[in-house]
C-alpha cells in the first residue's frame, strides 16, 4: 500500500526539500504539501501520516489537528520542551491507535553519535558538546545537542559519576556555553554550516572525539524515510528516532 503524505511547511528549505524526497520514494505519495495559509485539515482528509516541518510557534497546533484527524504524524520542527511534550502525550494517549515521533535530528550519523556517547560517557571524567549550524537556526542550542547532553547525564548518573572537573573561577558570560543536565554545550553559528555535533571525552592521559558532519540535507533522507514507514506501526509518542534503530 502506499503511503499518503502531507508536509506541513512545504515552503521552507526543509520542507521544499523533503516533498522532494517524498515526491522521488515510489512506495510514497505526496498527498499534500501545506503552507501557513493553506487549509491543514481539508489537506489531511484521505491522508496517512503528517510531517511537520514548520516553526516553533505553529508546531503544537499543526500536530494536534493531525492527530484529531486520525493521522500519524512525524515531527521534525524544534521547540519541543518538556511542556509541550507533556501535553502531546496527554493528546496522544486520547487518541489510541495514533503515532506520533518528534524527531530533533534525521541524521542517522548524528542519532549513533548520541548513542555512542552514552554508551562513553560512564569511562570519562569530563563531556562537553560543541554544536554548529547555519545563522538562520532559530534555537540554541540545538535539540539534537540537548537530546545528547540528557543521554550522558543518564549515563553518568547511572554510573555513579561524581561532578566533572572544572576549576574556573573568572569568565565572561556565556564563555563556559550553557549546562544542559550538568553537561557543557556551546553553539557556534556560522554561515557556511550546515548541522554538525561533536562530543568531547576526557580522562587522564585521554580524549576521544566523536563527531557527526551533516554537509547537505541528503544526509537526513534515511533518517526521514525510515520515519514516515514506521510512526503507523509504533502508537503513542516516540521522542527521538534513535529509538527506532535497531542498534
Amino acid at each position: 500500500m502506499t503511503t499518503h503524505v502531507v508536509v506541513a511547511g512545504a515552503r521552507g528549505r526543509m520542507g521544499s526539500w523533503a516533498c522532494g524526497v517524498i515526491e522521488a520514494t515510489s512506495d510514497l505519495t505526496l498527498h499534500a504539501a501545506v503552507g501557513r495559509e493553506d487549509d491543514l485539515a481539508g489537506a489531511l482528509q484521505h491522508a496517512h501520516v503528517l510531517v511537520d516541518l514548520t516553526v516553533p510557534d505553529s508546531s503544537p497546533d499543526v500536530v494536534a489537528t493531525a492527530v484529531r484527524h486520525g493521522v500519524h504524524a512525524v515531527v521534525g520542527t524544534t521547540g519541543w520542551d518538556a511542556d509541550r511534550l507533556s501535553g502531546l502525550r496527554r493528546l496522544v494517549h486520547d487518541h489510541p491507535g495514533t503515532g506520533v515521533l518528534v524527531a530533533p535530528n534525521f541524521a542517522v550519523g548524528a542519532l549513533l553519535v548520541q548513542r555512542f556517547a552514552a554508551t562513553a560517557a560512564r569511562w570519562f571524567e569530563s563531556v562537553e558538546i560543541v554544536e554548529l549550524h547555519h545563522p538562520d537556526k532559530a534555537d540554541a542550542p540545538s535539540g539534537t545537542s540537548r537530546r545528547i547532553a540528557h543521554a550522558v547525564s543518564a549515563a553518568r548518573a547511572a554510573e555513579g559519576s561524581g561532578p566533572m572537573p572544572d576549576a574556573t573561577d573568572r569568565t565572561l558570560p556565556g564563555a563556559r556555553g550553557t549546562a544542559v543536565d550538568g553537561v557543557p554545550v556551546h553553539s557556534v553559528r556560522l554561515r557556511g554550516l550546515l548541522a554538525h555535533h561533536e562530543v568531547l571525552l576526557g580522562g587522564p592521559g585521554e580524549v576521544l572525539t566523536l563527531r557527526h558532519d551533516s554537509l547537505d540535507r541528503a544526509s537526513f533522507r534515511q533518517g526521514l524515510l525510515l520515519a514516515v514507514r514506521e510512526v503507523a506501526w509504533r502508537p503513542g509518542l516516540t521522542v527521538g528516532l534513535e529509538n527506532w534503530l535497531d542498534v
